[in-house]
């Protein structure tokens, strides 16, 4: 297991990774020491992280594996499909995987997501347009929206319909 500590615009991420794959990025509050990392995907996963907040990246090509439920990573990989600068409800996530009734469990799965940014469970939001609950905290979604809308030109995130 090899890990490391990067600083970004909104705090230090803890990324994790094992010989094949990048196993969880988190937002951590507390500050940390930038680490140099002994793998070749964290260094990957850093390149692309500085990309996506410099504007040059909307997007990640990383291998992945992160544990959970059949569920939940049904949940993740529906989260791939929310575009950059866009959001969507729960409700439309709900109706996208053909489980209508399935929001709670559904909202429960996102929360649990270990791939902060990479995995866009930021992009997620209450079907009034309401930022929602989010792991890093509110004002961490707000800027990730913030940032997506800007880097488009589009001035606010759209909700993806």
């Amino acid at each position: 297991m090899f890990e490391a500590y990067h600083k970004t615009p909104v705090g230090f991420v803890r990324i994790r990774a094992d010989e094949h794959a990048i196993t969880s990025v988190s937002i951590r509050d507390e500050e940390h020491e930038e680490s140099v990392s002994a793998s070749p995907l964290i260094d990957a996963a850093i390149l692309q992280l500085d990309e996506y907040f410099a504007g040059k990246r909307q997007s990640f090509n990383l291998p992945l594996n992160q544990s959970g439920s059949t569920f939940q990573k049904e949940v993740w990989d529906n989260l791939m499909s929310v575009q950059f600068g866009t959001t969507m409800s729960y409700l439309q996530l709900s109706n996208q995987m053909g489980n209508p009734l399935a929001i709670r469990a559904i909202a429960t799965a996102n929360g649990k997501n270990n791939l902060w940014i990479i995995v866009p469970c930021h992009r997620i939001i209450g079907s009034d347009g309401s930022l929602t609950g989010y792991a890093g905290g509110l004002w961490r979604k707000r800027w990730l929206l913030d940032h997506e809308a800007s880097v488009l030109g589009i001035g606010q995130t759209k909700l993806f319909v």
